[in-house]
């Protein structure tokens, strides 16, 4: 086994959550989702597939586990960009402040596991050199061949 494969095996190690913490985070994601599908249209059924495909790559298994922590920052700014979008333009109804409440839930919870499991801000700065590395590695051997 190369030092590259058994990094890859440590940071796929470092990057799985409790499952307890997998399933409350696909849970506030996929129910954000429900509701954002249920209010119709095309920009909330949009909306919902962006949380689904989140969701889902949270917990897929492969090549997403070694970005992890990158799907984790992109959770919260899609989450931040759904509450900013309905500061500015939102109806203000019941189900919109439980799915607000839902979606701060949600990020709260992602950033305590960004801290907890990629070590915070290192740890993400770490994760994009690695991918970028990785990326700009392949190309040069593509490119030599």
């Amino acid at each position: 086994m190369t030092t590259l494969q058994m990094a890859g095996r440590i940071h796929q190690q470092r990057a799985r959550l409790p499952l307890g913490t997998t399933l409350l985070l696909v849970g506030l994601a996929l129910g954000t989702a429900a509701i954002h599908v249920s209010l119709g249209g095309m920009l909330f059924l949009a909306n919902a597939i962006g949380y689904t495909v989140l969701a889902a790559a949270l917990v897929a298994p492969g090549p997403l586990a070694n970005v992890r922590s990158l799907v984790r920052v992109a959770m919260i700014a899609f989450t931040a960009m759904t509450i900013g979008g309905w500061l500015l333009f939102g109806a203000r109804f019941p189900l919109a402040y439980v799915d607000k409440a839902i979606e701060v839930a949600l990020i709260v919870v992602v950033a305590i596991d960004l801290f907890r499991i990629d070590r915070g801000p290192r740890g993400i700065v770490r994760d994009v050199r690695h991918l970028v590395g990785r990326v700009s590695g392949s190309r040069r051997l593509a490119a030599s061949r």
